[in-house]
Order: structure tokens, then sequence, then C-alpha cells
């Protein structure tokens, strides 16, 4: 079982601090009591705040801790809640947090943050040099103070390294059903999904999916390349010219490439793509031949049997299995 921390920090907004907690809860639970099975709990959930009394959210609403973040030694998870507007009260009040997220996150702890919430990560240095999202309306502001990361507010999700980020005040779904599937795979998300009637995970604030940087490794120009395919997946991909973009040769791109993330370049394309198509599929809107073409393959019986070989099913099979509640 894996232990989360949720802090609570004030004028938070309770939806934001509350609805990751019953997402967490529900996993192995819900399901399982709707289907007639035993529950088999996969998170064991902490509340903390920064002296372990009450604080005054958002509205006229008290939320009561569990603990004090100085009675938490030791968690898998902390995830950080939108916390209101104003930024320097934001991290006046929270400031002893700082300290505590930098850290457990050096013991191995993952940080997870949303919408302003995110201005503690980022005070903390735990976005430098990372991916990370937040609130349309307030990028430009934390790209002026928090220089060092990486802002990307298109996207509703964002992981990099062990902290994750979501966007605006309801991506606190979105980022706690996406750290369900991290970490307890993906057909106990969808399970949550399903029993709480819940949308999958949005990974765009504006459109189409996130998808994940691959393992931690230090060779930042392949960290780059990441990226970029990340990015531009959808479109048609020239290894050989990334490579030169890189400064690199095609043969010496490729094999750094394989040496760093442990997949081939051309696999690790194909496995973005497979990726980026499960949502589509989930959601029941669009042909296999619109997908097809939507994550890069005119060809979709190539498309078909890619999809096969990385997700184990024909897609046509896996829309049948995990398409949304909602949908046909």
């Amino acid at each position: 079982m894996l232990d989360v921390t949720v802090l609570y920090c004030r004028g938070s907004y309770v939806s934001t601090s509350l609805m990751p907690i019953e997402i967490f809860h529900s996993a192995g639970f819900m399901w399982n009591v709707c289907m007639g099975q035993m529950p088999d709990p996969r998170f064991r959930i902490t509340s903390a705040s920064v002296d372990g009394n009450p604080v005054e959210a958002a509205g006229p609403v008290r939320l009561t801790p569990d603990k004090s973040i100085s009675e938490i030694g030791g968690t898998d998870l902390i995830f950080v809640p939108t916390a209101g507007m104003d930024i320097d009260e934001l991290l006046q009040s929270n400031a002893a947090c700082l300290d505590w997220l930098r850290l457990l996150h050096s013991k191995g702890t993952l940080v997870a943050g949303v919408c302003t919430g995110t201005a503690l990560l980022a005070e903390a240095g735990l976005l430098d040099g990372r991916r990370a999202t937040t609130h349309w309306a307030i990028a430009t502001a934390f790209r002026q103070r928090w220089p060092l990361a990486d802002w990307q507010p298109h996207l509703a999700v964002t992981e990099d390294r062990g902290v994750f980020c979501g966007g605006g005040l309801y991506s606190a779904i979105d980022l706690a059903l996406y750290i369900v599937e991290k970490l307890c795979g993906r057909e106990t998300a969808i399970e949550i999904a399903k029993s709480l009637v819940l949308q999958m995970p949005r990974t765009y604030q504006t459109s189409f999916a996130f998808l994940p940087l691959g393992s931690n490794h230090g060779d930042a120009a392949i960290r780059r390349a990441e990226t970029w395919l990340c990015d531009h997946f959808p479109s048609e991909v020239n290894l050989d010219q990334l490579a030169g973009e890189l400064g690199m040769t095609p043969r010496t791109f490729l094999r750094r490439f394989k040496g760093a993330t442990g997949e081939t370049a051309v696999s690790y394309l194909q496995k973005l793509r497979v990726e980026a198509a499960k949502p589509m599929l989930e959601e029941d809107r669009m042909t296999v031949q619109e997908i097809s073409l939507a994550v890069g393959y005119d060809d979709v019986g190539f498309f078909r049997k890619l999809f096969k070989r990385y997700a184990g099913l024909s897609p046509s099979a896996y829309r049948d299995r995990y398409g949304h509640p909602n949908g046909h």
C-alpha cells in the first residue's frame, strides 16, 4: 500500500484538496464494491497542514488535517492543492513547507501540485529544469518569477522526473487519476473513472494528449530530443534532421538515444503515438482511421498492428474494454 499525503493550505479550494483524496481512496475499493468483490485499497491517505491546526479554506469551510508536516517522516507522494490567487500570501503562510518538500523529494518522494499550488513546488526549486504547468491566467507571471522551470500552460498534466503538475482548478481530478495510472496501472485508473463516473484524465488544457518524458537520465541532448518528439509526434518526423539539429550524426544520435532511454528512437515514437491514441479510443468520438491519422499514421492497417503490439489489444478491442461508460 502506498502512502499519500495531501497538504492543506490556507485558502485552498476544497475540491482540489478533497477530490484527490476521494480518487486515491477509491483505488482498489470503489470498483470492487460496485462489482460485489472484496475491497483491496491501494493507498493509505493522510492530510497535513504546516502546524497541524485547521486551515481556513476558500469559502466558509475549515479543513482539519490529520497531522502537521513535521509528523510526516516519510511518504510516497505529496499532493499540493490549489491555494488561492495571492501567491505571496501562499508562499508566506506555507514557507515551512519548502524545506520539507525538498527533503522528502530528495529521499524519493513523488511531489504533485495543482494550479497555484505549483508555486510551492517552484519556490522549493523542484521545477527547475523540469516541465511544469499551471493555470493559464497566471502562467506568464509564473514564467517571470520562476524562469528556470519549463512552463507549458497548454498542458493539463505534466510529469518530469518524479514531479507532477496540474493546470487549472479541476485538473486536480486529471492529475490524481494520472498518478493512479502511473502507480497502479491503467486498468485501476479506468475502474475509478467508471465507478465515480469521471472522464479519464484530460491531458491538454487545449487539445491533444500529453505524453510523459522517458526515464530519468543525464543526457541533456536526448532529453531535448524526447521533449521535441512529445511535442511533434503527430507530424511527420525526420530523425536524421532531429539528429542534425542536436549537432550529432544520425548514427551517434540513435546510439545515444538507445543508451539513455532504453528504447530505439523509432520504438519510442511509436509508443508515443499509441499512448496518444488510447484516450481517443476511450472517448469513442472518432473512428479508428481518424485516430490513426491524428497520431501520425496514414496507413490504418499499420497503426492497428502497432497498437496491438504495444497495447496487447486491437484498437477496437481496447475501445470495447476501456471505453468511457457514457460512450457507445
